[in-house]
């Protein structure tokens, strides 16, 4: 009977181990490719519901990128100019993604940690709310909520 219990208790932890790594597995194959960043929207910190601004990208800009691999690569490429006449600057960099507690941390080369909480995964759009970089836009002393909206 011991070695029942015993195996019935190895058994539960691999495929409770196993679960784990196929949730973060799938969370990343969703992430993984290029989002084109569509809206920014600063909301009120007091309430998490008053939109303060919202920002679409217009002209170059709609063309900004951002990459994810598998490997835990990252890769912005952002966009400026005037009409058609574009350039472009790629800044490349790490990430890690918690899916227990949907965090997701860039480090681009040169620059330091930027943590984020993941909103929104799906095959099609992915909504972060920045944890870093926090201001008070609106003057009441309590910072401001950053959200960026991208879609593939």
């Amino acid at each position: 009977m011991k070695k029942h219990l015993l195996l019935f208790a190895f058994s539960a932890l691999a495929l409770t181990s196993c679960e784990d790594d196929d949730v973060q597995g799938y969370e990343m194959d969703m992430l993984k490719g290029e989002w084109k960043t569509v809206k920014t929207e600063i909301i009120s910190g007091k309430d998490n519901k008053t939109v303060i601004s919202t920002d679409t990208p217009t002209g170059c800009s709609t063309k900004n990128i951002t990459e994810f691999r598998t490997d835990f690569y990252t890769a912005y490429t952002g966009f400026s100019g005037v009409g058609t006449t574009c350039t472009s600057q790629k800044t490349e960099g790490t990430y890690t993604y918690n899916e227990e507690d949907k965090v997701l941390v860039f480090k681009y080369d040169n620059d330091m940690d930027r943590p984020n909480k993941v909103v929104i995964l799906s095959s099609t759009e992915l909504k972060i709310l920045q944890m870093h970089d926090s201001i008070d836009i609106d003057g009441d002393l309590i910072p401001d909520l950053t959200y960026i909206t991208y879609k593939r």
